[in-house]
């Protein structure tokens, strides 16, 4: 589907996840997913793995703490980390604030997902 029309979160298809987290769809295709998300102070994602997804997260505002293979990442605002298949990770806002951020995947992470057991 190729869509030619301005898209932002507010036009977005919008879903919640975890504890009080939300996520918006601005790019949904076979091959390729953009998701803007919003995760409140202390809420933690399951760590996992994708089998064949890539993935970029881009810090919006806030600071992300990324556990990546047992090693945990600070990423603040304006930066980005990324995932490769087969890695386990999981993503955590450990400050006092919302965070936003943009996950990019390709190809969707969607149904392709791996829930591991922490370290």
């Amino acid at each position: 589907m190729s869509n030619s029309a301005s898209i932002s979160r507010g036009s977005a298809e919008h879903y919640t996840w975890g504890s009080g987290c939300d996520g918006w769809h601005l790019v949904r295709t076979p091959g390729l997913s953009v998701i803007q998300e919003r995760m409140p102070a202390g809420t933690a994602e399951v760590q996992h793995r994708h089998a064949s997804a890539r993935q970029f997260f881009f810090v919006l505002t806030g600071q992300l703490s990324f556990d990546v293979e047992g090693t945990t990442h600070v990423v603040n605002a304006q930066a980005g980390m990324e995932i490769a298949p087969g890695v386990a990770h999981q993503v955590r806002n450990d400050s006092r604030r919302d965070v936003e951020f943009l996950v990019v995947s390709q190809p969707p992470s969607h149904g392709d997902r791996e829930d591991v057991s922490g370290p």
